[in-house]
């Protein structure tokens, strides 16, 4: 295998679940800021154009964080950051997806749109008009999120799982670039700190990484 990863959000939650799992897989990093990403040699690999990528000894290639992740889960069950059971990994994937589809693509989102414009308006479709809408979107799920978690140390529950990695890292990629939450929220707040005080936090980000910079 190799994992074709980059200073990014989501190569930062693989990163994280490699690191929670005691995982290491050799890397090749990938330049996203100057568009190596967008080049034949990578498209080869991923028409999507998109990391992390994980290339499999076959010659296929599997994208998508996500779906990386359940792919080493199966092959690598232990410690459980899906789940144990069907009802366990159901739980999980019904957080993830919670917090994907109703908050982290509208950060995403609005960050193509507003902080990132420049890097991003010859690459994809923008609209710079929207940016604002999709911040305050975004932060109100968070606070309808926040409501639903009374009771609950992670998201899942009792259960660390890749849906507090996947929130974790987009809400702190969010804090730089004209995102942050409200760290008043009485469960979102104390949920962050706790998921920030875990080594594989500090550890995943990228170590081109600079004071300020994106968060990746």
């Amino acid at each position: 295998m190799l994992l074709l990863d980059a200073l990014s959000p989501a190569p930062r939650t693989l990163r994280m679940f490699l690191l929670e799992k005691r995982l290491s897989l050799p890397t090749r990093q990938i330049d996203v800021f100057s568009g190596e990403n967008r080049q034949a040699a990578f498209l080869k690999h991923n028409v999507a154009g998109q990391t992390p990528a994980l290339l499999l000894d076959d010659g296929s290639c599997i994208a998508e964080a996500i779906a990386i992740m359940e792919y080493l889960e199966e092959l690598h069950p232990q410690p459980p950051l899906i789940g144990a059971t069907a009802q366990e990994r159901a739980l999980t994937r019904q957080w993830q997806r919670r917090v994907e589809l109703n908050i982290t693509e509208f950060i995403h989102n609005a960050y193509h749109y507003a902080e990132g414009l420049a890097r991003f308006r010859d690459r994809i479709p923008v609209a710079p008009e929207a940016a604002c809408g999709l911040k305050a979107v975004a932060q109100d799920r968070i606070a309808w999120l926040d409501a639903m978690l009374d009771g609950h140390e992670y998201l899942a529950g009792e259960r660390f799982t890749i849906a507090d990695i996947w929130l974790y890292v987009w809400l702190d990629f969010a804090e730089l670039v004209g995102q942050p939450i409200d760290h008043s929220l009485r469960n979102i707040g104390p949920w962050f700190a706790r998921i920030a005080a875990r080594p594989s936090a500090g550890a995943s980000l990228h170590p081109s990484c600079k004071p300020g910079g994106v968060r990746g």
